[in-house]
């Protein structure tokens, strides 16, 4: 009988500083790691999606990291809700661990593994490691969840202390890793993703000078002025500790946007329904247009407003637009072109390889005005002034389009007076406003 301990890696893939997996080493010996390619997250995806091939190359890593340690990460492709209980049974598990994931397919889903287990006498541990603060950790003084950013943010910050941002010390009990033999990792082609076109992913390094700056460059899409960290987030790849204790240090601005990161995961948690429903109910009342020639020049960067088009090329090309843009390309979406913020949601969660379900629907929401903390109706991004503020010599527009200012450039595919008074009126007979 073996008594293997396994701890499961998801949105967590590293050892350093990972709370499931020290809570594991801390209770004994003969842990076993484990990654799942799981095929009903797989199934739904392109069969180029770079995502997978960022995944499948970190878990190379991961696997050289264990192999370092004298120990192996066994790596499967299925259903985790069939190959975890198999595994249990297998070889004789008493106790599970993971991180804990916020989306509410992912509830479900550990939900039904918990109940699983615990007929196989086996428990199931989760630990809090991607969100500084989870679920009902920040709430109101009467223990319902906030829907405003700011009072949230500052009762954040009021709690936050030296211990929340502390790294765990995984290598204190690293010798409790089991010493087990490796599973063969299964290929690209095993998992259907055989066409994925090879690409260079942002730095996993944190850019201390790009931090310090990112109050005078985070909306100037031309420079580079952003981390990039995005991706590593979302994949564990870096400790939200380690990244949240060093913006502590560094930049006010950035710090905050940490923390709008878990607003948002806390709202998911609460209101799971904000994924396919408007989180203000009123604002499902609004009649959307769809014009399929409309959604495909908008998809394709091809509507006639540079700074649009631009970012929608970026997002097409790299899996990656700029913040200041996203906000701009969404809300002419939604407000130029009258087409239903989901629509673009999930053209989003296609092509970003940062991809939080919770950000991007935050997101999303925000700028239909339908969201928590969300921009009011009427403000409607103007596209020709949102370039002449922050890409007023055309550096960005012209990286992405390069046939801007040619007779080859499409005319705008909407005025943006019209639309402007066409959308005030829409939503104002859904919210019965006058």
């Amino acid at each position: 009988m073996e008594n293997l301990t396994l701890f499961w890696h998801r949105r967590d893939l590293r050892i350093s500083d990972n709370a499931g997996l020290f809570k594991a080493l801390k209770q004994g010996k003969n842990v076993q790691p484990i990654f799942i390619f799981d095929t009903q997250i797989l199934s739904r995806l392109p069969k180029n999606d770079q995502r997978v091939l960022f995944i499948y190359q970190t878990i190379e890593e991961l696997r050289v990291a264990y192999e370092k340690l004298g120990a192996s990460l066994w790596v499967f492709r299925g259903n985790p809700t069939e190959l975890i209980p198999e595994l249990v049974k297998k070889h004789h598990i008493q106790q599970v661990f993971c991180n804990r994931d916020y989306e509410p397919n992912a509830i479900q889903r550990d939900k039904f593994i918990h109940e699983t287990l615990q007929k196989l006498d086996c428990s199931f541990s989760g630990s809090k490691d991607q969100v500084i603060f989870e679920k009902d950790e920040v709430v109101k003084p009467d223990g319902n969840p906030y829907h405003v950013f700011t009072p949230y943010m500052k009762r954040w910050k009021e709690k936050l202390n030296e211990f929340y941002l502390k790294p765990y010390p995984v290598d204190q009990y690293i010798s409790n890793l089991n010493p087990g033999k490796e599973v063969p990792l299964p290929s690209l082609k095993d998992l259907g993703f055989s066409d994925v076109q090879a690409q260079d992913f942002p730095s996993l390094k944190i850019p201390s000078k790009i931090i310090q700056n990112y109050h005078n460059t985070r909306d100037i899409p031309s420079v580079e002025g952003t981390s990039r960290l995005s991706l590593h987030l979302r994949f564990g790849t870096i400790s939200i500790r380690e990244l949240a204790k060093k913006a502590l240090e560094t930049n006010e601005k950035y710090f905050n946007e940490l923390i709008w990161r878990d607003f948002y995961q806390m709202i998911l948690y609460w209101y799971p329904k904000s994924v396919n429903h408007a989180f203000k109910s009123e604002y499902d009342r609004i009649e959307w247009e769809f014009d399929q020639t409309q959604f495909q020049s908008w998809c394709e960067g091809k509507t006639g407003y540079p700074i649009v088009d631009a970012g929608m090329r970026e997002l097409n090309e790299t899996g990656h637009m700029h913040n200041r843009v996203r906000m701009v390309v969404a809300s002419f979406l939604c407000k130029h072109l009258l087409h239903d913020w989901r629509l673009g949601e999930r053209y989003f969660a296609e092509k970003l390889l940062d991809f939080e379900l919770a950000s991007n629907v935050g997101g999303w929401q925000w700028a239909a005005g339908s969201g928590v903390d969300a921009a009011p109706y009427f403000r409607i991004f103007n596209p020709t002034s949102q370039q002449e503020k922050f890409d007023p010599k055309f550096e960005y527009i012209r990286k992405w389009v390069p046939e801007f200012g040619s007779a080859d450039y499409p005319k705008p595919i909407v005025e943006h007076k019209w639309a402007r008074e066409r959308i005030l009126e829409r939503y104002k007979k859904a919210l019965n406003t006058k």
